[in-house]
């Protein structure tokens, strides 16, 4: 009797610690690969709140459906500190230790290019919301592209083409300088097709000086931009350092309009910033002022629980959550291949930030950008930039 009731309590405990140990194991997987540490944490906690708002709201409807019935989903959230390594590591853990079925970001381009590379050795989709760079979704031996890489946004070299041409068209700039971060993929990335595209189309790039990720001085190269004269200054260049920048430069007494990326795209850049950056104008992915019915459902779903109106990060990690979705609809398995496969089929969606459109074979979607300037304290709608 004593020996049956033993078993039984050992029984009872191995259950119980299996449950525990992996608690979502009949759940949709998916992982979370992104920056809530280092330099640019806003980005990561605008894709974690987006992320849980979908699939929060997806998971009371009850969960995703696929042929053998719905299925809620289980999102592994895992920081990268922004740094390509950690993302890199955090790419191999979730993947192979937490088999997901997918992962979402990273969102910086210098983290997501190695992610990839992880995620496409191991056969599992990655979509990163975020990254521009034309690298994140291309083998980095051949230049072909990747078979389980996708993104959520436009690439580089729509956003050079749509800065250069609002810089000359709308601004009139005929000179242009430039200051970028030169030890960070997506500045450096950016900063070399602005000024090809600006200089092609007929400007002139005056000034073309570099920074390196942590540096606060930037007399040097600001002096240097000031005898050349420029019209306006391109700062491709995270939204954590641009105020630093404009600051230094206002005081140096440059008048200049700065000009910048879809990496100015936070909020925080206003509160850091201040009059310093008022008057600015950057490239972005979305914007509030324009919405759909679909959009404005988000913005105020997400303001609500929230506090903030969302970011584009936040609506570009929205519509990555959708399309995973609609991929895993499509392809009716909890499954990485069924789920690749579904992915690469998909033509035309239409997410908060505007319409995907992909061509075959390729993870990276036509998608149509705006402009917005930084005006008395807010992001301000100027245009639309089709592609």
């Amino acid at each position: 009797m004593l020996k049956a009731s033993v078993f039984l309590l050992l029984t009872t405990c191995a259950v119980f610690l299996t449950g525990c140990t992996d608690p979502n194991r009949d759940a949709v997987k998916i992982g979370m690969n992104i920056e809530l540490t280092g330099e640019i944490p806003a980005v990561g906690a605008s894709s974690k709140n987006a992320a849980e708002l979908f699939f929060n709201a997806l998971n009371e409807q009850g969960g995703v459906t696929l042929a053998e019935g719905p299925k809620k989903v289980a999102l592994i959230i895992r920081d990268n500190g922004g740094k390509a390594d950690q993302a890199a590591s955090v790419a191999q853990q979730l993947i192979s230790s937490q088999d997901v079925v997918a992962m979402i970001g990273p969102n910086s381009s210098a983290c997501a290019i190695p992610a990839g590379q992880i995620a496409e050795s191991l056969k599992c989709v990655m979509i990163s919301p975020w990254s521009t760079n034309p690298k994140t979704t291309l083998d980095q031996d051949s230049s072909q592209p990747r078979r389980y890489v996708f993104r959520g946004c436009f690439t580089d070299p729509f956003q050079a083409t749509v800065l250069a041409k609002f810089a000359l068209n709308d601004l009139g700039a005929k000179k242009a300088a430039v200051l970028y971060d030169v030890s960070s993929e997506a500045p450096l990335g950016q900063a070399t097709l602005f000024r090809d595209t600006f200089t092609a189309q007929g400007g002139e790039i005056v000034a073309f000086e570099t920074f390196t990720t942590g540096d606060k001085d930037f007399s040097a190269q600001l002096t240097n931009i000031r005898e050349a004269d420029p019209d306006i200054i391109f700062l491709p260049t995270y939204y954590n350092d641009v105020p630093l920048i404009a600051q230094q430069a206002r005081r140096l007494g440059i008048t200049a309009k700065f000009v910048g990326s879809d990496a100015w795209s936070s909020p925080e850049i206003i509160k850091l910033g201040g009059a310093d950056v008022d008057g600015s104008y950057f490239c972005n992915h979305f914007s509030t002022q324009i919405a759909t019915d679909e959009a404005k459902k988000f913005i105020a779903d997400y303001t609500a629980k929230y506090g903030q109106p969302p970011d584009d990060v936040a609506a570009l990690t929205f519509d990555s959550c959708g399309l995973i979705t609609e991929a895993l609809k499509a392809g009716g398995k909890n499954e990485r291949e069924a789920l690749r496969e579904a992915l690469s089929k998909i033509r035309e969606y239409k997410g908060v930030t505007g319409t995907f459109r992909f061509e075959p074979g390729s993870g990276d979607p036509i998608k149509s950008a705006v402009i917005l300037q930084i005006k008395d304290g807010a992001f301000q709608w100027v245009t639309n930039a089709q592609p």
